[in-house]
C-alpha cells in the first residue's frame, strides 16, 4: 500500500511544490520507503510507496512514454498479471513489472470503465494531460480511503485528511452532519466525514473533474438473489470454496513476504489455512489479552500447531490500548466509540518489527456470510416480534450471547425491553439495526447545547435511505441487513478504523480474500437459510471450508472481537488515571473550553469510570466517544498530533515461548 495526495489548481495558476511535498510528508507512514511528486503546471500529484510490487521499477508518481497519463496510485491489482497480457496481445508495450503501470495501460485502453477489469483493493488518480481531465477511483468495497475537497481555488486530493490539512487553504472544523452519523451509526456515511467541506469518494466510485466540474458515478452495486440455489447446497458451498481459495492465490502475489493475522475464529484460520497450502512457509501473528474475556489464544495455538506456521503475538493490556490511544485516533481521524483498534494498531507495529509488509485476514466473512450476533439477535427479535407475549420465544434470547452470563438472570419483560422487540418496528427498512443504532444516538444526551441545536436538523436515518440502492426493500429481512453490515459499517469503521488506518499507521498492507469482488458477488446469490441454519451462523462457509481447520475452530460459536474500553483508560481499584492525556482531556475546564459536550455530565461518567461502576455498552462507548474526540480536537485543531503514534510496544511473545510468559523480547518503532 502506499499513500497517494494531490492538487488541481482551478484558477490555472502553478502548483505549489512545497506544499505539495508537505501533503506528501503527512502520509510517510504509509510508504515509507519513498517518496515522489510530479508537476505538469496546475496539477501536482504526490506518493508515499510502500514498495511491495516490482520494488525497483514500480517508483510513483509513473507516466506513460509520451507522458500523456500521470498516476499515483494506492493499492494492488491482483489480477494485473493476466491484464498486462491481455493489454500486450492489443499492442501496449511496459517498461516495469509493476501493477502500477497496468493501470496507466488499462486506462488508456479502457478510459474510465478500466476498473471494471480491476481484481483488486485500490484508490488511484490519473492526469489525463491531453484531455485536461483529472480521474479518481476507489475500489468497490471501500478497502483503501480517499478524500477530497474544493478551496475554491483548488481541488485537493489525498489518502487521509491529514494531508488534505497540510494545504495552508484547509481548516478543520467539525461537521455536524457527519458528527452526528457517528453518533448513530459509529462511522460518517460516505461521502460526508466528520470534517466541514471534506468529502470521501464513497466505495466503487469514480469521480472525474473536467473544465472546473466534478462529477462523481458509481460502476459497482452489491444486489442480493437467490441465483446460487440452482447449484444445490454441496455445489454452493464448492463454488464459494473454489472462489475463495483463487482469491487467497491472488492476493499471494508480491515481492516481499506475506504474513496472515490468526485471530483463533474461523475466518482468519481458514484464510490461514488456504496460505499455507500454497506457500512452504508462513508468519502468523495475534494479540493475546490478560482478560480472559477478550482472550482466544489458545485457539490461536491449535491452528499454529495445525499449520506449523512461525508465529508471533504481541501481549495487549489496558495499560498498552491506553498508551497507543492518541495514535490510534490520530490515524482513524474521527471519533471512535470502543477501543478494538488499538490492539490492532499494537499488532501491525509488531508485523513492522518482524520485516514484514503484507498480511492476509479474515475481513469480510461475517458481512458477507452472516456471521454477526446482529443477524441471529435479527432473525429472533422478528420471531418474538410476531407474538411478543410468547415467553418461549423470548427465551431464545438468552442463546444469543453465551459471553454474557447476566442475560441468563433477566426477566422476560427486560429481554423484550432490551432487544426492542416492538411488533410496530417489523416493518421498519432498518428494523435490523434499530437497536444498535438507538443505542449509539443515547451518547447524543452528553452533547453540550450549542451542539445539540448543531445536530438537531441532522437526521442519520434519512441521510442513509437517500444513499439505499432502489431494490433494497424488495430484498429479503437478512439480505436488508447484509446490505447495512456491508456497505455501511464495513468499509465506514471494520476497514477503516480497524482495518486500513491501524495497518497503514506502521506500513502494512492487509490484504482481504473474503472481499475479493467475485467471492462478495457470489455470496449475495447464496439463500439466507444457507448462510444461517437456525441459528448456526456462516453454515454454507463450515459447510465449505470446516474440514480445513481444527474442528474445535469450525465448531467453536462466533465470538466477537472485543477489546477492554473504559477499564483501558483508568484503574478502578485506584480510581487513577492510566495515562496523563486522559485526565487532561476529560478535565471540567477542558471539557468547557472545547464545548462539545457537557461537563457536569462528562464529569458524572468520569466518576463512573474510575469507580469501575460502568457496566453497560451505552455508557462504554459514551466515555470512549467523549475521549477520542477530545483526542480528535487536541491533535486537528491545536496541531498536537506531535509523537502520538511514537509509543513503542514492548510486550512480544513468540509461539514457542510458555503462554503465560509475558516478557518482552524486543521493542518497535513506527516507520512516520
Amino acid at each position: 500500500m502506499c499513500g497517494i495526495t494531490g492538487i488541481m489548481q482551478l484558477d490555472g495558476d502553478p502548483v505549489c511544490q512545497h506544499t505539495l511535498r508537505q501533503m506528501v510528508a503527512t502520509l510517510r507512514h504509509r510508504g515509507p520507503d519513498a517518496a515522489g511528486v510530479t508537476v505538469d503546471g496546475p496539477v501536482g500529484l504526490g506518493h508515499a510507496r510502500l514498495s511491495i510490487i516490482d520494488v525497483v521499477g514500480g517508483r510513483q508518481p509513473m507516466s506513460t512514454r509520451d507522458g500523456m497519463l500521470t498516476v499515483t496510485f494506492n493499492g494492488e491489482i491482483f489480477n494485473f498479471v493476466e491484464l498486462r497480457e491481455e493489454l500486450k496481445a492489443r499492442g501496449h508495450q511496459f517498461r516495469t513489472r509493476s501493477d502500477t503501470e497496468v493501470v496507466l495501460h488499462a486506462y488508456r485502453e479502457y478510459g474510465e470503465r478500466c476498473v471494471e477489469h480491476f481484481n483488486g483493493q485500490w484508490a488511484l488518480a490519473v492526469w489525463d494531460r491531453a484531455r485536461r481531465r483529472l480521474f479518481l477511483s476507489r475500489d468497490r468495497m471501500g478497502v483503501r480511503p480517499l478524500y477530497y475537497t474544493n478551496t475554491g481555488a483548488a481541488f485537493l486530493f489525498a489518502s487521509e485528511v491529514k494531508a488534505l490539512m497540510a494545504h495552508p487553504a484547509v481548516s478543520c472544523e467539525l461537521d455536524p452532519q457527519g458528527f452526528n452519523q457517528v453518533m448513530t451509526f459509529w462511522c460518517p456515511l460516505a461521502p460526508t466525514t466528520v470534517f466541514r467541506d471534506i468529502r470521501e469518494l464513497p466505495p466503487g466510485h469514480n469521480l472525474i473533474l473536467e473544465d472546473g466540474h466534478i462529477t462523481t458515478h458509481r460502476y459497482w452495486q452489491l444486489h442480493y438473489s437467490d441465483e446460487a440455489e440452482s447449484l444445490g447446497l454441496d455445489g454452493c458451498a464448492e463454488r464459494l470454496l473454489e472462489l475463495l481459495t483463487d482469491a487467497a492465490r491472488l492476493r499471494l502475489r508480491s515481492d516481499v513476504p506475506v504474513g496472515a493475522y490468526l485471530s483463533g475464529g474461523l475466518d482468519s484460520s481458514i484464510i490461514a489455512t488456504l496460505v499455507r497450502s500454497q506457500t512452504p512457509r508462513l508468519q502468523t501473528f495475534s494479540v493475546m489479552f490478560d482478560e480472559s474475556e477478550y482472550d482466544e489464544s489458545r485457539y490461536q495455538q491449535q491452528v499454529v500447531q495445525c499449520l506449523g506456521t512461525d508465529h508471533t503475538s504481541v501481549y495487549c493490556d489496558a495499560a498498552a490500548i491506553a498508551r497507543v490511544f492518541p495514535g490510534v485516533v490520530l490515524h482513524t481521524e474521527r471519533p471512535v466509540l470502543r477501543s478494538a483498534p488499538a490492539p490492532l494498531y499494537l499488532l501491525s507495529q509488531l508485523v513492522r518489527a518482524s520485516r514484514l509488509k503484507v498480511v492476509l485476514t479474515g475481513e469480510g466473512a461475517d458481512e458477507i456470510l452472516g456471521g454477526y450476533d446482529l443477524f441471529k439477535e435479527d432473525k429472533v427479535r422478528r420471531f418474538c416480534a410476531a407474538q411478543p407475549d410468547s415467553a418461549a420465544r423470548t427465551a431464545l434470547f438468552r442463546k444469543l450471547y453465551p459471553y454474557m452470563p447476566n442475560l441468563q438472570a433477566q426477566s422476560p419483560e427486560w429481554l423484550r425491553s432490551f432487544f426492542g422487540v416492538r411488533p410496530e418496528a417489523l416493518n421498519h427498512r432498518f428494523f435490523s439495526h434499530l437497536p444498535r443504532w438507538e443505542l449509539t444516538a443515547q451518547l447524543k444526551r452528553l452533547l453540550s447545547p450549542d451542539w445539540a441545536a448543531e445536530l438537531a436538523d441532522c437526521n442519520a436515518e434519512a441521510d442513509l435511505t437517500v444513499a439505499l440502492p432502489g431494490s433494497y426493500d424488495a430484498w429479503r429481512p437478512f439480505c436488508r441487513a447484509q446490505y447495512l453490515e456491508t456497505a455501511l459499517l464495513l468499509p465506514g469503521y471494520i476497514l477503516s478504523s480497524q482495518g486500513d488506518r491501524m495497518a497503514m499507521a506502521h506500513g502494512i498492507e492487509g490484504r482481504f480474500p473474503f472481499l475479493d469482488h467475485r467471492v462478495v458477488e457470489f455470496a449475495a446469490t447464496i439463500p439466507p437459510r444457507w448462510k444461517m441454519r437456525g441459528l448456526r451462523e456462516k453454515y454454507i462457509l463450515k459447510r465449505a471450508a470446516g474440514h480445513l481447520v481444527p474442528k474445535s475452530i469450525a465448531d467453536r460459536p462466533k465470538q466477537p472481537y472485543r477489546a477492554p474500553d473504559t477499564t483501558s483508560f483508568f484503574d478502578t481499584q485506584t480510581g487513577m488515571a492510566r495515562a496523563p492525556y486522559v485526565d487532561e482531556l476529560l478535565s471540567f475546564s477542558r471539557i468547557c473550553a472545547d464545548d462539545v459536550f457537557r461537563a457536569d455530565a462528562v464529569d458524572r461518567l468520569v466518576a463512573k469510570a474510575r469507580a469501575g461502576k460502568i457496566v453497560g455498552t451505552r455508557d462504554h462507548m459514551a466515555l470512549l466517544a467523549v475521549l477520542s474526540t477530545q483526542i480528535l480536537l487536541d491533535q486537528f485543531h491545536r496541531g498536537a498530533a506531535g509523537n502520538a503514534n511514537q509509543a513503542p510496544v514492548t510486550n512480544i511473545q513468540k509461539a514457542h515461548a510458555p503462554l503465560d510468559s509475558r516478557e518482552p523480547d524486543t521493542t518497535l518503532s513506527t516507520h512516520q
